[in-house]
């Protein structure tokens, strides 16, 4: 089996990958500390045991990663729990997507690997939009050329700024509300973050359409892609597992060599 880990900025997903099938998917909180080696040993392994998965049957482990700090720590874990030596995601590691950006190394890995999967699932004009710590908006053509990426502040990331900058506003959920009126604080801040992303997101679409072309088609992913409901019908397909898609397809690539 293959182990794709996808270390974000709140979040690490795990996926474990038998052929093309999703068998086991996981995600453990951020921990980019002293403790971090130790916390994710102990977290992999008892996830192992209570799902009677074998170290053994893990035979390629792929890892993407935003957080440097973490990137040795899960290699010394590849080496350590799998005996495998792990690829690590980088702009060079997969030559089949031509990067039209000026610089390479500050694309992140976890959009590398939307694009890559988006690519191949689609073969058409895409944009990826990632609900994630950052909402980002990818592009890739039909050709296989990634064009450039936009970036905002994420949903949770919003909300948590606006709670800790601001004395007397509380802590909301994430739900968007009946009404762009807001009656109370917790309503008026789920009108302002959330309606105000469902305008972002569309805006932002129509603005790169309008600049590529109208066939551009919008693939949604990340932990928070189904929250904002009325964008369902922007959406050409939502993919909750496009990352990991991404980092299976590139492992079986780059496996071949």
């Amino acid at each position: 089996m293959l182990l794709a880990i996808d270390i974000g900025n709140s979040n690490v997903t795990f996926g474990l990958a038998d052929g093309h099938r999703w068998k086991h998917s996981w995600r453990l909180p951020t921990m980019a500390d002293g403790e971090a080696l130790l916390y994710y040993e102990v977290q992999i392994t008892n996830y192992l045991l209570e799902n009677d998965i074998a170290a053994g049957a893990v035979e390629q482990t792929v890892i993407s990663t935003v957080v440097p700090a973490l990137r040795s720590v899960f290699e010394e874990l590849a080496h350590h729990l799998f005996r495998t030596r792990p690829i690590v995601v980088g702009p060079d590691i997969y030559p089949r997507l031509r990067l039209r950006v000026a610089r390479p190394n500050e694309l992140g890995t976890d959009l590398y690997a939307n694009a890559v999967a988006a690519h191949y699932l689609y073969r058409q004009d895409c944009i990826i939009t990632d609900f994630g710590t950052a909402l980002t908006f990818t592009t890739v053509n039909a050709g296989g050329e990634l064009l450039g990426v936009s970036i905002a502040p994420g949903l949770q990331t919003a909300i948590s700024s606006l709670f800790q900058k601001t004395a007397q506003l509380p802590e909301v959920p994430l739900e968007l509300p009946g009404s762009a009126v807001g009656k109370n604080t917790v309503h008026a801040i789920q009108s302002g973050i959330l309606i105000g992303y469902v305008g972002l997101v569309r805006h932002l679409l129509h603005a790169i359409r309008a600049e590529l072309g109208q066939q551009y088609i919008a693939i949604a992913t990340g932990g928070l892609s189904s929250i904002l409901h009325p964008l369902k019908e922007e959406f050409y397909a939502i993919e909750p597992n496009l990352t990991l898609d991404g980092l299976r397809l590139i492992g079986e690539e780059v496996g071949k060599g």
